[in-house]
């Protein structure tokens, strides 16, 4: 007896079921993390979430957010100047990491805090994976 056994591509079943980078199924996730994210991300003028629409391609697997402190505020710790201990730093002066945490305005998105993306996958990961495998065909 004899068989013969024809397996497709890895690339072809992952696009069959949209699943490549540039995807429909990634971007679903792409987009559901960056929406379910709003909640959790800290908000005073709203240019930290913004930045994550402006810097994020769509179908990437890759969420960026570009505000110059969302480093700052996703760590979550208070940092000062290296020369001066100010919480201000001149330009091309380094700062450093303290041990106290920053404290979060919670007025407008009340689940605001440090790593953000972490809580939220924690909170909401098996909704965002329901999505993912309905779009993909898989129970």
């Amino acid at each position: 007896m004899r068989f013969r056994v024809q397996i497709n591509p890895t690339s072809q079943l992952l696009s069959e079921r949209g699943l490549q980078v540039g995807g429909t199924v990634q971007k679903f996730i792409d987009s559901e993390c960056m929406r379910l994210m709003v909640p959790y991300t800290p908000m005073q003028s709203g240019i930290l979430f913004k930045s994550a629409k402006l810097g994020t391609s769509i179908g990437s697997g890759e969420i960026v957010q570009q505000a110059p402190y969302a480093r700052y505020q996703y760590y979550g710790k208070v940092m000062l100047s290296s020369r001066t201990g100010s919480a201000f730093a001149r330009q091309g002066e380094s700062k450093v990491i303290t041990n106290n945490d920053l404290n979060y305005n919670k007025s407008k998105h009340p689940l605001a805090g440090a790593f953000w993306f972490e809580r939220m996958k924690a909170d909401k990961k098996e909704q965002i994976l329901r999505g993912a495998r309905r779009l993909a065909g898989v129970r």
